[in-house]
């Protein structure tokens, strides 16, 4: 009796262990299942809305970055067929009432880090959960950054495309560059021609693990150029970092804070600037990532004043928030705000919002790098054992729309433009995507600007046990989204399954590259060299 009453209960959990060992809890509020089938009506039940449907959304003020206008959308089979007023459909189309709301491009998060194995640990969010809470925030597509194993850019790409299969959201590539030789050199040729990729990222940062120097960064330079391949810096200068780093160790400051005070703005600004000038030798496009001080976007200003092109990418982060809190007495709390570069003293998230409403910023990404509370304890002696990076992908379409939108400095077109647009524009995928016209993909939001939201971790659907936006409220909320011409975010409900979602080649060359011959060829008819000269005799 004994034997057999042991057996059941051995019997029982075993069982537990396999079910949990299937679906397991994001927070108290959002559960999936990662080895199985996802979000759906039930923790672990399959979708209804894993393929297209036809969708008529009526009544609504559709917003794209060149203007607005009332009209219904329709769509079939994953695409916008028509957008115009009073369209008439059949019954068997599901209508969405978008009266009083506006209707938008999905969001495009030109900058993301899913899945990525960085300093001794790896993201809690991988390709589903963090697809997952893009779409439960509006955002329809991201582009993620791959990252070389042992420098080869090809067994890079296929670890990513490996990591991607659980993708339940369109998603692109860029790849990082973290050495240089022939074998590279080649390898990014076939990653533009073969693989869809048409941007490469260097550091500037990271010294003794993704950081460059200048002479491979002017190949680098040098190669994207003749790819039509976009160049991407994360501009910080590595070995002043390092140097302040040794600095704030020798002073005693082991803490959060001691991140923050060993990268200033001024080391920022000093890597903007010399990326900026040296891009500007090689004439090639510039784009730079997560700009976070004005001493930052000062340099960005006066390039692009000087007709150069570049690009300058602020985060929600940036935008949103400041640094104060690194300095909180509890470590919990100061270290799940470090970030590279850091959140800077307040005045520098203004000047951001300044600059984006202005144009001098052009795009807002979120640098999603997200780690939970156990992960970030692992610098708990020594701020530079602390993973560094943030939460957003979920919360960048809300933020953009509380801090831009309702403040009066940017318009809903100019929202639509910098979430989503602008980005499709730079990586060459518009209007395919970025756009609410006939032919463009149907990847479509239903925002609310009369409805109003609280973030916290207890409700977000990233793995993390922490969010960066706790408890911040604000008005404008995404109500559904569309992707692919599946509904997936309606009634505060997510149903997404794993494998949905796909990888969209970005093609090379694209508006940035327009007329750079022209300038050099007015470059080298400027040198008046070589100059003829006579020898004289001895």
């Amino acid at each position: 009796m004994e034997s057999s009453c042991m057996s059941q209960m051995l019997l029982h959990l075993f069982s537990l262990a396999l079910l949990l060992s299937t679906c397991f809890s994001i927070s108290e509020s959002n559960q999936f299942c990662d080895a199985g089938i996802g979000y759906g009506e039930s923790a672990c039940g399959v979708s209804s809305s894993t393929s297209p449907s036809k969708i008529l959304i009526k009544s609504g003020t559709v917003v794209n970055a060149h203007g607005e206008e009332k009209a219904d959308v329709y769509v079939e089979n994953g695409i916008i067929i028509a957008v115009k007023p009073n369209i008439k459909v059949a019954d068997e189309v599901t209508v969405l009432d978008a009266t009083g709301k506006f209707v938008m491009p999905g969001g495009i998060d030109p900058h993301t880090h899913l899945a990525f194995e960085f300093m001794n640990t790896e993201t809690v969010d991988d390709f589903f959960s963090g697809q997952a809470a893009a779409l439960a925030g509006g955002t329809t597509m991201h582009i993620d950054f791959v990252i070389p194993v042992n420098g080869s850019l090809t067994a890079g790409f296929e670890a990513y495309a490996k990591k991607a299969k659980k993708s339940c959201m369109d998603h692109g590539f860029h790849m990082a560059i973290t050495k240089w030789d022939e074998v590279v050199a080649k390898e990014m040729e076939i990653m533009v021609k073969e693989k869809g990729i048409n941007s490469f990222k260097f550091f500037l940062a990271y010294k003794g693990a993704l950081m460059i120097n200048d002479e491979l960064l002017l190949e680098g330079f040098k190669k994207c150029k003749s790819l039509g391949a976009l160049a991407m810096v994360h501009a910080e200068n590595g070995d002043a970092v390092y140097e302040g780093q040794k600095r704030m160790i020798e002073l005693g400051i082991t803490g959060p804070e001691g991140h923050t005070l060993s990268r200033p703005p001024l080391l920022e600004g000093e890597a903007t600037a010399r990326a900026i000038r040296l891009a500007g030798f090689v004439n090639t496009p510039l784009y730079v990532v997560h700009v976070m001080s004005i001493d930052a976007v000062e340099e960005i200003a006066r390039a692009r004043k000087k007709g150069q092109r570049v690009i300058g990418e602020p985060i929600a982060a940036g935008l949103a928030l400041d640094g104060s809190k690194v300095w909180d007495p509890d470590f919990v709390t100061a270290a799940k705000y470090v970030m590279s570069p850091p959140l800077r003293e307040s005045g520098h998230n203004k000047g951001l919002q300044a600059a984006l409403s202005t144009g001098v910023l052009q795009l807002v990404g979120t640098d999603h790098c997200s780690f939970n509370s156990t992960q970030k304890a692992l610098g708990i002696d020594d701020f530079r054992k602390i993973p560094n990076g943030v939460n957003g992908i979920e919360e960048r379409m809300h933020l953009v729309w509380d801090t831009m939108v309702e403040s009066g400095q940017i318009s809903v077109t100019d929202y639509v433009r910098v979430t989503s647009t602008e980005c499709a524009r730079i990586f060459n995928i518009y209007p395919k995507k970025g756009a609410i016209l006939p032919g463009s993909d149907a990847d479509i939001i239903i925002l609310n600007p009369n409805s109003s939201l609280e973030i916290s971790a207890g409700s977000h659907h990233s793995r993390s046990d922490t969010n960066v936006y706790e408890g911040r409220k604000g008005k404008g909320k995404v109500e559904v989204t569309i992707t692919g011409g599946r509904i997936v975010w309606e009634n505060d409900e997510l149903k997404v399954v794993p494998g949905s979602g796909k990888y969209v080649e970005l093609p090379p060359f694209g508006y940035l590259f327009n007329g750079i011959e022209k300038l050099d060829a007015m470059y080298l008819s400027s040198l008046q060299a070589p100059v003829k000269r006579f020898k004289s005799a001895a």
